[in-house]
């Protein structure tokens, strides 16, 4: 039985991961800091859920406290290590930058020598299409040039692939980031957008929409996007056979066994449509408050996933109308209302 090391196994995406794991016959050994930023009464029971499998193992520890993380590394021998716990969203960089470079600046580098220390055959490690940044060629390729980030989150993260690309090259760790595009769904952060949307649709209180609600997101439903992350686990890229040798099945570096991997629906979707959605699934129309766009926010994002179908043979396709009546169905079972 194979052993995954997956860090923030209690957060939105870590625990769908985890339970898609577990299905499959993976050992599951998930490390989470259970941090306040958002309600940890969620985070909480995420955990509880997967603790319901003989095969996971939870360890509570903050990415920044190396001995804790080492130690745990050391005793699991994990094969894989799939990196996800960060601290997570856009605007709250503002607000409290040190905690990104805590936790997704020194984290990371954390994992990272736990990683090479053990030598996996496989270092995942989760990255955004924020790094995209001012970029406005779309639909965002991987070999765009990402080097305009527009807020700290996504600089944190862009630098998270270059440090990774140099271990990669250094100890030839077969290493692969994958940049996510606005994942939604059930057990989602309250923090997102659909959260606050159909709370507040369902509460009947305002919901502030940006830029005049003229933004269009590529919305991945979560079950897409971890599917997608499993299937990348067992595609390690190889270390190029000379310098220059970059293809699609190899690696998007010239010098090391390493990539960058867009996940999502290759799907523009306008920010009104999906109101719209949540509407028809709430029952009842939005008291839309609408807003200037937020400091620091694009007004769209589009994934091409051409490499993801290339190296897996799989690309999202979930609908944002089956995504919303999930996500809808799973607020009002888990808050009664």
């Amino acid at each position: 039985m194979r052993t995954i090391l997956v860090t923030g196994s209690a957060g939105f995406i870590g625990y769908h991961l985890a339970e898609l794991l577990l299905g499959e016959g993976f050992r599951v050994v998930g490390y989470d800091g259970l941090t306040d930023y958002y309600d940890v009464r969620l985070k909480q029971r995420r955990h509880e859920m997967l603790l319901r499998h003989e095969d996971f193992r939870a360890e509570i520890g903050m990415l920044e406290d190396f001995e804790r993380l080492h130690a745990l590394a050391m005793e699991e021998k994990p094969e894989v290590i799939v990196h996800l716990a960060a601290q997570a969203g856009v605007r709250y960089s503002l607000e409290n930058p040190r905690a990104y470079v805590d936790a997704n600046l020194v984290g990371a580098f954390n994992v990272m020598e736990c990683a090479r220390e053990l030598d996996v055959d496989h270092l995942l490690l989760a990255s955004t299409s924020s790094v995209y940044g001012a970029n406005t060629v779309m639909p965002f390729h991987e070999r765009q040039q990402a080097d305009t980030p527009l807020t700290l989150y996504a600089a944190t993260k862009k630098a998270n692939e270059a440090m990774t690309h140099a271990y990669a090259h250094l100890w030839d760790l077969p290493t692969t980031c994958f940049r996510f595009f606005t994942v939604y769904g059930p057990w989602g952060r309250p923090d997102m957008a659909l959260f606050k949307f159909t709370r507040g649709i369902l509460e009947g209180t305002p919901i502030d929409i940006y830029n005049e609600g003229e933004m269009y997101r590529d919305f991945t439903y979560v079950a897409d996007l971890v599917r997608g992350i499993r299937l990348l686990i067992d595609a390690p890229p190889e270390r190029p056979a000379s310098p220059g040798d970059i293809g699609a099945h190899d690696s998007l570096s010239s010098a090391a066994p390493w990539r960058v991997v867009n996940i999502g629906n290759s799907d523009k979707v306008r920010l009104m449509d999906f109101v719209t959605a949540i509407e028809t699934e709430c029952g009842r129309e939005a008291v839309k408050n609408f807003m200037p766009m937020q400091k620091g926010d694009v007004p769209a994002t589009w994934a091409d996933a051409t490499l993801l179908k290339e190296l897996t043979g799989y690309a999202p396709q979930t609908g944002i109308g089956e995504g919303v009546k999930a996500f809808v169905a799973w607020y009002r079972d888990y808050y009664d209302v």
